[in-house]
């Protein structure tokens, strides 16, 4: 690279650099009116939430009893090694239902707040 090519980069770089600075220091803030609060994408949104937690809470723990009836009968016939991955699963299984439930619950009660 020569001086004269390092030259004009900087040049090219300073004027960027100042046009942006200018842009910003002319530019205006914009309010929505009526807030976000009164629109249909945040109510519509709200409304998702609150549906979806409450699709979660009842089927998490479905899912997680059918899993842990398949992971006992997977368990009941496996060797002394698998039983114990088997039961791990089976933990997990609980935990994870106990996780989901509480999470759609906490999620429910915010929700409610802003209604």
């Amino acid at each position: 690279m020569t001086i004269n090519n390092m030259k004009a980069t900087c040049r090219a770089v300073g004027a960027g650099t100042l046009t942006a600075f200018m842009m910003l220091q002319n530019s205006t803030v914009a309010y929505a009116a009526g807030g976000i609060q009164g629109s249909q994408i945040a109510k519509g949104t709200e409304k998702l939430i609150q549906d979806a937690t409450t699709w979660l809470m009842i089927l998490a723990p479905i899912v997680a009893g059918l899993l842990i009836i398949y992971f006992c009968i997977r368990r009941s016939a496996a060797d002394e090694m698998d039983q114990k991955k088997w039961n791990n699963r089976i933990v997990v299984a609980i935990v994870s239902c106990i996780g989901a439930v509480l999470g759609s619950a906490t999620l429910n009660i915010i929700i409610g707040y802003y209604q």
